[in-house]
């Protein structure tokens, strides 16, 4: 079991937030609207093409269904924000920052896909982390260009990361004897679904409440057991 895959993929997202932060002081406004715009088209088009991958249209529509029902009674986007909130009274000290946007945009894109869940199994049960690095990349990557737009609140989504990827570690002995190849291929369409409303988020099309569909990308794994339990196909 080895959680370094985890601890790298969080120094990336560190790293290059601190280099965004230091873009952006020298960044007109006109050019970072244009790189946010420019980027909420490229993480849209990320999440299409995860989403299609798809097998059954359905597990993804009844698993998001499923996931708001239960990420509205648990409030995850208000949870989400007030963290952010309270995070950004006290390190910058300012309402009207994008402290908090920074902060859940980053934690949703950095935490939803099949990379951060697989990597994760692959520490957990091998040892290596071949996974992780690539996501470390892509992440890092990501936080240059989030952090020089929204700000310091994107390097705290550093945090989710080692929670939820090292949790995902520890557990995963257990977790790997229940997921199968449709589980996983169910996960990462429903995530890619979630990946195209950041961009929509981004672009300020429609502000959708992403943090209450967390728990839809669990759902397949729910759906997939009891349809092989009762023999039954969508």
């Amino acid at each position: 079991m080895s959680v370094l895959g985890t601890i790298i993929n969080v120094a990336a997202i560190l790293v290059g937030g601190f280099l965004g932060l230091i873009f952006r002081k020298g960044l007109p406004e006109r050019i970072s609207t244009t790189i946010t715009h420019g980027l909420s088209l490229g993480i849209m088009m990320l999440g299409i093409s995860m989403g299609v991958q798809t097998q059954n249209f359905l597990i993804v529509l009844i698993s998001l269904a499923l996931g708001a029902v239960i990420g509205e009674a648990l409030n995850i986007e208000g949870h989400l924000n007030s963290l952010g909130g309270r995070l950004e009274r006290k390190f910058e000290g300012g309402e009207n920052s994008s402290f908090a946007q920074g902060f859940v945009t980053a934690s949703l894109l950095y935490c939803t896909g099949s990379m951060a869940i697989m990597g994760a199994i692959e520490g957990g049960i091998s040892g290596t982390y071949t996974i992780l690095v690539t996501k470390a990349l892509l992440d890092g990557i990501f936080a240059i260009i989030f952090a020089s737009t929204m700000g310091v609140g994107v390097l705290f989504a550093a945090v989710p990361v080692l929670l939820y990827q090292g949790a995902i570690t520890l557990a995963a002995g257990t977790i790997k004897v229940f997921l199968t190849d449709p589980m996983i291929t169910e996960m990462n369409a429903v995530g890619g679904v979630l990946i195209m409303g950041i961009g929509i988020n981004l672009l300020e099309i429609k502000s959708l409440r992403l943090g209450n569909l967390i728990p839809a990308i669990f759902i397949p794994i729910l759906l997939l057991w009891l349809m092989s339990c009762f023999g039954f196909s969508l």
